[in-house]
């Protein structure tokens, strides 16, 4: 009987380890790569706040086909706290936060292997400078750009989803962000923006703003595109204004759907500033503005040539709500 003892020992030890890596599995999803053909790409730009979760399960649905995703979600600080909420969605096969936080480490083999291996990437909000200055021009960068390019979905929400514009305003020369009355009274004084990031295709030309009708960001937003035309980064610039509680999603066309409780702002800047410079406050004539309710669609590579009003500045102020 005692030289049975150490086989029914080994046996339970088996048996324990077994159950430990199906608990293990059957709580952070199958690790084994899917890959599967992806229907994309699409993109989710969330406007902060609570997140709208039928935009993201939106992304995962347009982009999986038939079979099921890996997600990861991309911070440089904070917990895993997207993982319960995505991985409880439909078609997920696997989730998992990275938090890489430096450039060394944005580099690092491992990790971006992980994000190779994704078919959805989402960035949660956070400090749109420090994901610049850790993941600008980095093997990370070059990794999400290979997720979209093979048809997979790149979301974000706050900062998460204004780094995914064309012209970032990065936020990187002042403790806190600039708002509206200061950007029109200046649209110079510690106003910095980032560019060639990630170059998606329907973004050309956009700045991207969230946190918008709770913050009243339009003016800044105004003053952001003028800054683009004045300084020759181009000659039109189209503002992506989301609200808090609302997404717009992309789809592989350009074409946008504005989700959740708000609405989104679409404002067109496409001629040159009346008068855009340092320690001046902003004139200018005739931005269009179209808002576009939730529910609603907005053709990213041909704006409706209907449905928008227009609003002026003149000298820092607005000539009507721009609302």
């Amino acid at each position: 009987m005692t030289r049975a003892f150490p086989n029914i020992a080994k046996c339970l030890k088996n048996f324990i380890a077994r159950l430990t890596a199906y608990l293990k599995l059957l709580f952070q999803g199958n690790t084994v790569d899917v890959l599967p053909a992806l229907a994309g790409p699409v993109l989710n730009l969330g406007g902060g706040g609570p997140d709208v979760e039928a935009a993201i399960q939106w992304m995962i649905n347009q982009v999986r086909g038939t079979g099921r995703v890996n997600v990861v979600v991309l911070r440089t600080y904070g917990s895993d706290d997207y993982d319960h909420l995505i991985y409880s969605m439909s078609g997920v096969n696997s989730v998992q936060t990275l938090i890489v936080s430096n450039r060394q480490d944005a580099n690092r083999d491992d990790i971006v292997q992980k994000i190779l291996n994704a078919d959805v990437v989402f960035f949660a909000g956070g400090d749109q400078c420090q994901y610049i200055r850790s993941w600008k021009d980095t093997k990370l960068e070059a990794a999400v750009a290979s997720v979209y390019s093979r048809g997979g979905a790149v979301g974000g929400t706050s900062a998460g989803a204004m780094i995914m514009s064309d012209f970032v305003y990065d936020a990187c020369a002042r403790e806190d962000p600039v708002e509206t009355k200061d950007a029109l009274d200046d649209p110079y004084e510690n106003i910095t923006f980032s560019y060639n990031f990630f170059k998606w295709q329907h973004l050309q030309g956009t700045v991207i703003d969230t946190h918008f009708d709770t913050r009243k960001r339009m003016g800044r937003i105004m003053a952001f595109i003028a800054r683009q035309i004045q300084d020759g980064v181009c000659q039109t610039a189209l503002g992506i204004a989301v609200s808090e509680e609302t997404s717009v999603v992309v789809d592989k066309y350009g074409k946008a759907k504005v989700m959740g409780r708000n609405a989104a702002y679409f404002v067109l800047g496409d001629h040159p500033p009346e008068i855009c410079k340092p320690r001046t406050p902003l004139t200018y004539y005739d931005y269009k503005i179209w808002r576009v309710p939730s529910g609603d669609t907005f053709d990213l590579n041909n704006p409706p040539a209907r449905g928008y009003y227009y609003r002026s500045v003149k000298r820092g102020r607005f000539d009507a709500d721009p609302y």
